[in-house]
């Protein structure tokens, strides 16, 4: 069994527990062991087989005691109290979005989840780079899953500069590199009319350190440091002209969705209706939205799952969203999470989300630390 615990560093690792359903999904309903079991059931078989299931397969199970009559009977109440639906080609049943939520609910109030094959996510040995770590983890994420992975860096305003070179290449030729406390590295290369003076280009590397180290990337004391007044005319231009280098720094640190595993969805066939492919395929083209949904939820303390209709965004209501969010032990930094059809293994889903958030705790805190 993987344990469930809460989402702070605890002896250098972060583990994750269940949050209360969302907010806009219905109280779930009172129901006996012999209805919950059999909803398992309904849900287990219904993920793998993707059929409707009967209450004659139910009957059959060895740990399922009742006949099929008292089965079936129990459907029918478990239908009447909307957590399965009875297809009309059909006389088996699928679990609803409110099934799915009571089997989601009850998998991580047992305390852990089941053992499953969920392989370990491994990250650079290197901590160095830590766009390069969530891309590597968001593939990995989506490798393990068969799901569309989604996972988003730290915002803006915890990347800070760290260190600024300023390097002559040739008499008119200038590149400035700007490293960052995420380990990002942005560099640009400045062409002059006329040769600079090495001098300036000393004092130049020298007064960024000085006056940016530490410093938000994207805050206007930044801006405002580039531009002092109390520096003479000659220095302030030249320091303007080293100013783009920041600009671009600013932009591509507002870049923070990472997503992987479309073709895998689709090739697979996992939508079969035309207006899921379309939401699909709608909301991979609208990344803003969903960086959006996923900073609202920044500060959810735990694992956390959106399933069908309880999704806020209508273009989510035909898919389930499982997340948790990683970071320090005093902050959340970013939420990995993988979207699919609410027909997914949910146990594997969050195993591997669960994972995904622990190793990157572990690799930011090293980042951050330094």
């Amino acid at each position: 069994m993987v344990a469930v615990g809460r989402a702070r560093m605890d002896s250098g690792q972060r583990s994750l527990r269940a949050s209360s359903p969302a907010a806009n999904a219905p109280a779930s309903p009172r129901i006996s062991d012999r209805q919950r079991l059999i909803l398992r059931k309904v849900v287990e078989r219904h993920l793998v087989s993707g059929e409707p299931v009967g209450s004659k397969w139910i009957a059959g199970e060895p740990d399922v005691p009742w006949g099929p009559s008292t089965v079936r009977a129990e459907l029918h109440r478990l239908e009447q109290l909307g957590l399965l639906q009875h297809p009309h080609t059909s006389a088996g049943r699928v679990p609803t979005d409110r099934g799915y939520r009571v089997y989601v609910d009850d998998l991580l109030a047992s305390g852990g989840l089941p053992v499953s094959p969920v392989a370990e996510i491994t990250l650079p040995a290197v901590r160095r780079e830590l766009d390069q770590a969530i891309r590597q983890a968001t593939t990995q994420l989506s490798q393990i899953t068969n799901l569309l992975a989604l996972v988003t860096a730290p915002p803006i305003e915890t990347t800070t500069v760290r260190r600024v070179e300023v390097l002559q290449l040739q008499p008119q030729l200038v590149m400035v590199v700007v490293i960052t406390s995420t380990g990002g590295v942005t560099k640009r290369v400045f062409t002059y009319p006329a040769p600079v003076d090495p001098g300036l280009v000393e004092w130049a590397e020298s007064y960024l350190n000085e006056t940016l180290h530490g410093l938000e990337v994207g805050a206007r004391m930044l801006r405002k440091r580039l531009d002092d007044p109390e520096l003479d005319e000659r220095e302030r231009e030249f320091l303007r002209s080293l100013a783009p280098v920041f600009t671009e720094l600013e932009e591509s640190a507002q870049s923070t969705l990472f997503m992987e595993g479309a073709h895998r969805l689709l090739a697979e066939h996992r939508f079969f209706e035309l207006s899921q492919i379309a939401d699909l395929l709608g909301i991979l083209e609208r990344r803003v939205l969903l960086l959006g949904l996923l900073r609202r939820w920044l500060d959810e303390p735990s694992v956390y799952l959106r399933i069908g209709s309880e999704n806020p965004a209508p273009e989510m209501r035909s898919m389930s969203l499982v997340a948790a969010n990683y970071g320090t032990p005093l902050r959340n930094l970013g939420t990995v999470s993988v979207l699919g059809p609410v027909r997914m293994d949910y146990a594997r889903a969050i195993a591997a989300v669960r994972a995904t958030a622990r190793e990157l705790s572990r690799f930011v805190g090293e980042v951050y630390e330094r």
